[in-house]
C-alpha cells in the first residue's frame, strides 16, 4: 500500500477573487472548498494525494480543467447539475462577497458513482480524508457514515473534519482522528461554552460516539488534541503574523493527514499540522505554504499536558 492520502471532496468551488495589484484589477480563478484546499497543503507536505470530486456543468467543465494544474490525482464523477462557485472582491484588502451558489444537490446516481470512486481509491491508500461541502443540501450525510465504517472495517485509517449533520454521520461510521473547531462545537450545541474544560468535555464526548482521538482548533487559542489512550494536550503553534485567518483549520488537518499517511505516530503529526495551520494564516491563498517552512515551525510547536482548571 503506497503512501498516500485519499480526500474526498463531494462537492468542490469554481473560486473568483477580484484583486488589486498597484494599478491594475487582477481577476483569479482557482479550484476551492475545503477538500481542494486540504488536497493542495497535503502536496505541499510532499505526500501523494489523490482527489476523489464530483463535477457537472459549464462551472464543473472549467473546475476540472484548473484540478488538472494542482498536480495530484483527481478521479472526476461526471454528472449533469451544476458545480458551485463563489465571486470575492478583495481590491480594498478584506474578502467581500459579490455571488456565490454551493451548487445542485446530487441526485442517488451521482452518489452511487462517487461512492464507488472513492471507495476504490480509499482502500489503495493507507490514510482518508472526508472533507465537507460548502452547503448540507449538495450531497446526503449518509455517504459520509458508509464511507468512514467500510473504509475504516477494511484496515484503513479515517480522518474527518466535519461538523453538523456530516460529523454525526462520520461518528456513527467511526473516525480514526476527528478535527472540529471550537466554533462548530459551539454552533452544533456540543459544548456549553468556549472554556478549555467545557472545551475538553465535549471532545471526550466525541470519542464516545465514534472519534478516536479529537483535535480541536481555537483560532488564535492554543488548540486541544485528545488521543485516543486518553492523553489530553495543549498545543501552542507559534506566534505568527496574521494575513488570512481563513483556511487554517483545513491545513492543520491536511497535515496530520499526510503525516499518518507516511507512517508517523499521532504526535508527529499533530505537530505537523499545527504548522501547518500556522503557516497558512500568513498566506492569502488557502492550504498553500511550503513544505521546508511546515517543518522548520513544526520544530517549534509545543505539546503540553492540558490543565482544565
Amino acid at each position: 500500500m503506497d503512501e498516500q492520502v485519499m480526500v474526498f471532496a463531494p462537492a468542490p468551488l469554481l473560486t473568483v477573487t477580484i484583486e488589486q495589484q498597484a494599478d491594475a484589477v487582477e481577476l483569479h480563478l482557482h479550484p476551492g472548498g475545503q477538500g481542494v484546499w486540504q488536497t493542495r497543503m497535503i502536496a505541499a507536505l510532499g505526500t501523494p494525494v489523490t482527489l476523489c470530486v464530483s463535477l457537472g456543468g459549464e462551472v464543473g467543465d472549467a473546475l476540472r480543467k484548473l484540478l488538472v494544474e494542482e498536480n495530484v490525482t483527481v478521479r472526476v464523477v461526471e454528472r449533469p447539475s451544476g458545480t458551485g462557485w463563489y465571486v470575492h472582491d478583495r481590491r480594498e484588502g478584506s474578502r467581500a462577497e459579490i455571488a456565490e451558489d454551493p451548487g445542485t444537490p446530487m441526485v442517488r446516481h451521482d452518489i452511487d458513482e462517487l461512492y464507488t470512486v472513492t471507495l476504490t481509491e480509499g482502500l489503495r491508500a493507507p490514510v482518508s480524508l472526508l472533507s465537507g461541502p460548502a452547503a448540507e443540501e449538495v450531497v446526503e450525510p449518509d455517504i459520509y457514515r458508509r464511507l468512514a465504517a467500510d473504509l475504516t472495517a477494511n484496515g484503513g485509517t479515517v480522518v474527518a473534519d466535519l461538523s453538523g449533520a456530516y460529523l454525526t454521520a462520520v461518528l456513527e461510521g467511526g473516525v480514526a482522528v476527528l478535527k472540529v473547531s471550537h466554533e462548530e462545537l459551539l454552533d452544533d450545541g456540543l459544548a456549553d461554552d468556549d472554556s478549555v474544560a467545557a472545551l475538553a468535555e465535549a471532545g471526550r464526548r466525541l470519542q464516545g460516539k465514534g472519534a478516536g482521538s479529537v483535535l480541536i482548533s481555537r483560532a488564535g487559542d492554543p488548540g486541544l488534541a485528545l488521543l485516543d489512550d486518553g492523553t489530553a494536550l495543549q498545543v501552542q503553534a507559534p506566534p505568527l503574523e496574521l494575513a488570512d485567518h481563513r483556511g487554517a483549520g483545513d491545513s492543520m488537518t491536511a497535515g496530520v493527514a499526510a503525516v499518518l499517511a507516511r507512517g508517523g505516530d499521532l504526535r508527529e503529526a499533530i505537530r505537523i499540522g499545527a504548522a501547518a495551520g500556522a503557516l497558512n494564516v500568513t498566506r492569502h491563498g488557502l492550504g498553500t505554504g511550503r513544505g521546508e517552512a511546515v517543518r522548520e515551525l513544526a520544530g517549534r510547536v509545543r505539546l503540553t499536558p492540558l490543565d482544565e482548571d
